[in-house]
């Protein structure tokens, strides 16, 4: 029971580690090209990830076991907005499929706090991925103006004197 658990969690972990360094990867290059809305919710989306790392690493440990801080995939660099978006929803879509999975599997094997650390991460990975739909929606709907008003706040705020956040 406890093996099967950690082994599901070791996975998660390293998911999670991945998704951690592609949003900051994004976060750093969204930033560099002066959209500060998407650079700001890969960087908060990023925060919630390493959130579910400890969430995640506590388990383990209470288990028994020893957290692997291996990551899953390296870090894609992808600069197209388009392409950033969708390969984000990818990543949100697949780690809420396998949690769902994960959390099936901690339930036949008794384990009910992991499966429910399993369903909770579910709802943060839908909500995520809910994120980067409507990013993506809302680019199809308005185009390349989408990206120009982000930077043309970015400048409004510098000239300002605010920041650029």
């Amino acid at each position: 029971m406890k093996e099967k658990s950690i082994e599901l969690l070791n996975k998660a972990v390293a998911d999670e580690l991945a998704a951690v360094h592609q949003y900051m990867y994004f976060h750093f290059h969204l930033d560099d090209q002066g959209y500060d809305l998407l650079a700001n919710l890969f960087k908060r989306t990023a925060i919630d990830e390493m959130l579910h790392v400890e969430d995640i690493a506590e388990r383990i440990l209470f288990l028994g076991g020893d957290v692997e801080m291996e990551v899953s995939q390296p870090v894609k660099k992808i600069h197209d907005v388009k392409e950033i978006l969708k390969l984000a929803a990818e990543m949100e879509e697949q780690s809420a499929n396998d949690y769902n999975l994960w959390a099936n599997e901690c339930s036949k094997n008794n384990d009910s706090v992991s499966k429910k650390l399993f369903e909770r991460l579910v709802e943060d990975e839908e909500r995520h991925f809910n994120q980067y739909d409507d990013e993506m929606n809302n680019l199809k709907k308005f185009g390349e103006n989408y990206l120009a008003l982000q930077s043309i706040e970015r400048s409004k705020n510098l000239g300002s004197g605010r920041p650029a956040e």
